[in-house]
């Protein structure tokens, strides 16, 4: 929806670039606003922005009228909604879940499935949405939105490693409850914005093992997904948590949820690092996989750009936009790139300071 600049607050999101006298936008689509970017709006003197119906919070947006519930995006009308809409509110009720397993109150296993199923059917409309999720991780609810979007990931994975329908729900459930555990972790380390101490650390990796005590006895989950959840942060080479399992003892469904897990945290904003690309941070993925991470699960997430990369519009880490021209099957992720202002080539296999921040559609 477009709106006057007055009337945007904080958790926003932009729907459209917003340009000044430049080219380049001063502020791009898929941003999360703040008091400080709707500030250098109002210094530019920006009129108005297109933004999302839904805040980043899960809220609806309603101009003028402050936030209420979104009336129109009720469980019964989850198919109207945008994929953006389903995964804001899809953490929205998982923090709702969250909260009462701090409380002691037990996993309602139908309302996880209610969170990931319509997601899943987005995914499977717009695959592409899944690199995306990176724009929309904020300090204040970043664990929420991490468990629904490794939910997301593993189902992905899954897909593209042929897994059935059945296998790749199991997938979206076990991704999404691999955290479950932190529920058990003090509030006070969960809330700490400085650098945990190794005391503090090895509670947090007690999770883990949280999170199995809590799906043990769900009997909608699969003994291979509740055994994967517990081994969602081992690694191949033995020096993965809690048990140091290798290679051959983890389950394709602790490999599947370890790289799912890997890339949302290392794309997404932390207090300590700013959100990365996700073609950079795949790039990583395949340089440290060896010994650490299923290579097949990284592969089968790189492949998902392949079906979206030739004719696509992208931006460039400088900030360039440009159009794919040509994807090599072995460097997927630095494709050759024709540059809309200029018309220059721009191979990114040879050109290593450069990468794609984004794909535009």
């Amino acid at each position: 929806m477009r709106v006057p600049i007055q009337e945007l607050q904080e958790g926003c999101i932009l729907s459209e670039d917003v340009f000044s006298m430049t080219n380049r936008p001063i502020v791009s689509r898929k941003t999360v606003l703040t008091s400080e970017l709707i500030g250098i709006l109002k210094a530019f003197l920006i009129e108005e922005a297109v933004v999302e119906r839904t805040l980043v919070n899960g809220m609806a947006f309603i101009p003028a009228e402050g936030i209420v519930e979104n009336p129109n995006i009720s469980e019964t009308k989850e198919n109207d909604s945008s994929f953006l809409d389903t995964f804001l509110i899809g953490v929205k009720k998982y923090k709702k879940e969250f909260q009462a397993w701090q409380s002691g109150l037990p996993i309602d296993i139908a309302k996880i499935r209610n969170i990931m199923i319509p997601l899943i059917d987005k995914m499977e409309k717009s695959p592409s949405d899944i690199f995306t999720l990176h724009h929309f991780s904020t300090n204040e609810d970043y664990l929420f939105q991490h468990a629904v979007a490794v939910g997301l990931i593993s189902s992905f994975i899954g897909k593209k490693l042929n897994l059935n329908k059945g296998e790749v729900v199991q997938l979206a459930l076990g991704g999404c409850l691999a955290d479950s555990g932190m529920a058990k972790i003090s509030h006070g380390i969960l809330q700490k914005s400085t650098s945990l101490s190794s005391e503090e650390f090895e509670e947090i990796k007690g999770h883990c093992s949280h999170s199995f005590k809590m799906v043990q006895n769900l009997s909608l989950l699969r003994e291979s997904t509740k055994i994967g959840i517990i081994q969602h942060h081992e690694r191949l080479d033995g020096s993965g948590y809690p048990f140091g399992e290798q290679s051959s003892k983890i389950n394709q469904t602790g490999k599947i949820i370890a790289v799912a897990d890997a890339f949302h945290a290392m794309t997404s904003q932390r207090l300590y690092r700013r959100k990365q690309s996700p073609f950079k941070v795949l790039e990583m993925l395949i340089q440290d996989s060896f010994g650490k991470y299923d290579i097949q699960s990284i592969q089968a997430l790189g492949s998902g750009i392949m079906t979206f990369s030739i004719g696509s519009r992208v931006k460039l880490s400088d900030g360039q936009i440009g159009e794919i021209l040509f994807v090599d099957d072995k460097s997927p992720t630095r494709p050759l790139v024709k540059i809309e202002e200029t018309d220059e080539l721009v191979h990114l296999e040879k050109d290593r300071q450069l990468f794609i921040d984004e794909v535009l559609k």
